[in-house]
């Protein structure tokens, strides 16, 4: 199991690193991260099962800005290595990850708060003229950082077994658990006002408005105001490009003589 828990929790930390340091491989998926611990645990059926239901859990949670919501990514890895060592139903095994993904959310928060203290360092490196310590805060102890968050957990959940997992959330003090709760609350409002500053403008304000008051008198949900966005961005899309058209048709042209970056100057 030494082994076993090694390689499960440097899946983790490829997992972690991935559109952080590695480029964006999309291998921070429940789906691709379950495949990868079915090959290793020589069960590619169940890893594959347990990952595509956890996808369809983790599907609405995006990360935003500086918020940290439930760990999806985490609870796959342990609950699919969980599901194959110990031939548990797949009800048994998903059962799992919701506390799973709960205390990988307060982890996230911590190491977060930890991240956000180093960027303050390497701030004041970069005043001192200290190059060298500012590239290890970001590059050296920030991928370190990240690296532990997912290896820890991962290997102690898989060598000592999930009950220890499960004892860990059942004896964490509901005022620390409120507290991270609020925080994380906190960081995704946060979150979603810095990513509004820099894509609102007087273009866009009204769609923002119209998907609001959507939700919030017609009682739509994400995937009904998902598929009415398509719909409008398909029709103005045409509409858009019916005006080129036509414009082409009055100057003699076709589409294929305009330029294409002629819309744009």
């Amino acid at each position: 199991m030494l082994g076993i828990s090694i390689i499960l929790g440097l899946i983790g930390v490829i997992c972690i690193l991935d559109s952080r340091i590695l480029g964006r491989l999309n291998l921070e998926r429940p789906l691709i991260t379950c495949t990868l611990v079915g090959l290793v645990l020589g069960d590619l059926p169940t890893g594959l099962a347990v990952g595509a239901s956890l996808e369809l859990i983790s599907l609405g949670i995006v990360n935003i800005g500086a918020a940290a919501p439930p760990d999806m990514n985490m609870a796959a890895i342990i609950t699919c290595a969980f599901a194959i060592l110990t031939d548990a139903t797949m009800e048994t095994a998903l059962a799992l990850a919701v506390p799973i993904a709960v205390l990988g959310q307060m982890i996230g928060v911590l190491i977060r708060t930890l991240l956000a203290n180093l960027t303050h360092v390497a701030d004041r490196a970069i005043v001192q003229g200290k190059f060298k310590q500012a590239y290890q805060m970001h590059i050296v102890w920030g991928t370190l950082c990240y690296s532990l968050m997912y290896f820890i957990p991962i290997f102690l959940a898989v060598y000592a077994g999930t009950d220890m997992v499960q004892y860990i959330v059942s004896v964490i003090p509901a005022w620390f658990t409120d507290g991270l709760n609020l925080g994380s609350k906190l960081l995704t409002a946060y979150g979603i006002a810095l990513l509004m500053s820099s894509m609102m403008n007087r273009e866009l304000t009204v769609y923002f408005v119209l998907g609001f008051f959507m939700v919030g008198y017609l009682g739509l949900n994400i995937t009904a105001i998902a598929i009415f966005a398509v719909i409008i961005a398909i029709i103005l899309n045409g509409l858009k490009f019916r005006g080129t058209v036509l414009a082409a048709s009055a100057s003699g042209r076709t589409l294929d003589d305009s330029d294409p970056l002629e819309d744009d100057l």
